[in-house]
């Protein structure tokens, strides 16, 4: 991450501090870019929240080309295709991606704003 993402960044870990009352893990972060994604904030089962992080992950990957949208389901869940498969990383490179992805995400949806 360049100097200006870590400030984004940091921006996004305080503000949802700041709103949930504890510092989110990547986990947490992605579950609420699915809720975003879905349009729907309500009760999730958990098959449900983890179907919400695997939209988020699929979203934040379409910035890079990894997946693409391919339509949304008669209950309104978008689902994604594989244009390619993401390189392997290691577990410290796969968090600074999700990060320097999410960051982009709050950046194009307008979010840093109610933070």
């Amino acid at each position: 991450m360049n100097e200006e993402e870590k400030l984004y960044w940091y921006k996004i870990i305080f503000g949802l501090k700041k709103q949930f009352g504890k510092k989110p893990d990547i986990n947490a972060i992605l579950y609420l870019i699915g809720m975003n994604e879905m349009g729907k904030i309500k009760e999730y089962s958990k098959d449900e929240k983890m179907d919400l992080m695997h939209i988020a992950t699929c979203k934040l990957l379409s910035y890079q080309g990894y997946y693409k949208l391919s339509h949304l389901d008669k209950e309104g869940w978008p689902h994604y295709d594989m244009i390619s498969p993401p390189p392997y990383l290691d577990l410290n490179q796969q968090e600074e991606t999700l990060k320097t992805l999410i960051v982009k995400y709050y950046i194009e949806n307008n979010l840093l704003e109610d933070l």
